[in-house]
């Protein structure tokens, strides 16, 4: 992270006031020094030294986004701009992002705070930025047209208003809007309560996400933008497995996990290992009345779930979306079911004219995670992965919780794989199978069947006289 010098000179607090208008040059001067990420790694929680305390969150493969604070006014710099973001190891994407990254870094404030954003648009055209679930004036709600002109190639907007109530929240843009949220144009925002709330309980760890899908050709490197329904990398955080992180708590830790949905289809998000309970949306949090314990979450389309649970049983635990072809990288959707067929003498006359020709399919894609099938530049290898005991076969949205013991308090580093204790495990068993059960009669073995009727019985039908009634 470029965490580069905060000016400690007061800003003209008139600039603040003034949203839908550029920033002159002169003023430029007084702004935040924008500060840009590179890693697509996951950072560290950003702890305040300045304003409200509160407990930061982490963003995963992500950031915080630091501020100032000028004569009580907690002070943003977005910088809308094109952005190249690694989605996992050795396969990037030309997208647009903020300050460096796709998505955006997040903003956490506190409840209360008046906050100033400065958007900076250093895109090929004009933007906006909807700050998605907050209360704020008409012409801070950021739709380009409706509640201000648009931010102009090269100019800087001011967007001010006071953060009325906590909960989670997104940005991103309301000015062609197709295009730049497909492109990769959001991010987070989390307002943290000023007071204790009993409907928000304390965390020992708090992580976001984003949701994202996107349509990259294999061996591309730039999204197409109309695609609606047919994507083939659904991404948290535009990241797919395995090159998205894991999430690495304490055993014993209460965790609470915030998710926003800006793709084009709802996602039932499942974890293992735990039962949680949904507790807010970017509504608001929910009354204790409506939680009920859950292992599967749906959020729709550009909803907000935020849920949590106590990391109690220690173990690496799969955490995906439930929608299996959401958990697959660079898939095609034209791909013919070839279980069942018989390939054999059919390969080597095929690869006769083409060399590099494999079979796949016959038994299922399983053998894809193996295959060293040759593969445009650039493209995600679409069943990919590999754990201690060997492929797990899972892309797209796809991630581990793990949870350890000796974990320290605010320690997010990986604690590598989980060593199960002896007998714990499933294991291959090679001993003597028992003889199965057997129906032998109707009262005798361990599911005698239902006893059937000696005779048949007999309907007698009863056919209606006289013409038909209408």
């Amino acid at each position: 992270m470029q965490r580069r010098h905060f000016f400690n000179g007061a800003a003209a607090t008139a600039l603040g006031a003034v949203a839908a208008a550029s920033v002159s040059r002169v003023a430029m001067a007084a702004l935040p020094e924008p500060v840009l990420q590179t890693s697509p790694n996951t950072m560290p929680p950003l702890a305040p030294n300045t304003g409200r305390p509160y407990r930061p969150v982490v963003t995963l493969n992500g950031w915080t986004l630091p501020w100032r604070m000028n004569q009580g006014v907690k002070e943003f710099h977005l910088v809308a701009e094109p952005v190249v973001r690694e989605m996992a190891p050795g396969f990037k994407a030309h997208m647009w992002g903020y300050n460096g990254q796709s998505p955006g870094p997040t903003i956490e404030v506190v409840e209360g705070d008046r906050v100033r954003v400065f958007v900076t648009n250093k895109l090929p055209e004009h933007t906006s930025v909807h700050w998605h679930g907050q209360r704020l004036p008409n012409g801070m709600d950021g739709v380009s047209g409706l509640n201000q002109a648009p931010i102009g190639v090269g100019k800087t907007f001011v967007y001010e208003f006071i953060a009325r109530r906590p909960g989670t929240f997104m940005y991103h843009p309301h000015a062609d809007e197709m295009t730049q949220m497909a492109m990769g144009m959001m991010g987070f925002w989390v307002t943290h309560p000023k007071t204790p709330s009993p409907l928000i309980e304390e965390v020992d760890r708090d992580f976001v996400f984003l949701l994202n899908a996107y349509d990259i050709e294999p061996g591309a490197m730039t999204p197409k933008t109309m695609t609606m329904l047919d994507f083939n990398l659904w991404s948290w955080n535009s990241r797919v497995f395995p090159g998205i992180d894991t999430l690495n708590v304490r055993l014993g830790d209460k965790v609470r996990i915030r998710v926003g949905n800006l793709t084009m289809t709802n996602h039932p998000i499942h974890l293992h290992g735990h039962e949680f309970k949904v507790t807010g949306s970017d509504g608001g949090p929910w009354p204790l009345s409506a939680r009920v314990p859950e292992i599967t979450t749906d959020i729709g389309v550009g909803q907000m779930r935020q849920f949590e649970f106590l990391a109690d049983e220690p173990g690496d635990w799969a955490f995906h979306c439930h929608k299996s072809h959401h958990t697959m990288n660079a898939m095609g959707h034209d791909v013919p079911n070839l279980i069942g067929v018989d390939h054999r003498g059919l390969v080597p006359k095929l690869q006769k004219a083409l060399p590099d020709y494999m079979m796949m399919g016959e038994r299922g894609m399983a053998d894809m995670g193996d295959m060293e099938m040759p593969l445009p530049e650039n493209t995600a290898p679409m069943m990919t992965g590999t754990g201690p005991y060997g492929g797990v076969e899972m892309g797209g949205m796809f991630s581990i919780l793990k949870v350890r013991k000796d974990q320290k308090p605010g320690d997010y580093k990986d604690p590598g794989w989980y060593q199960q204790p002896k007998g714990t495990q499933a294991f291959e068993w090679t001993g003597a199978l028992p003889e199965p059960a057997r129906f032998q009669s109707e009262t005798q073995g361990p599911m005698p069947m239902a006893a059937t009727p000696a005779h048949t019985t007999q309907v007698q039908v009863r056919k209606p006289q006289g013409p038909m009634q209408h």
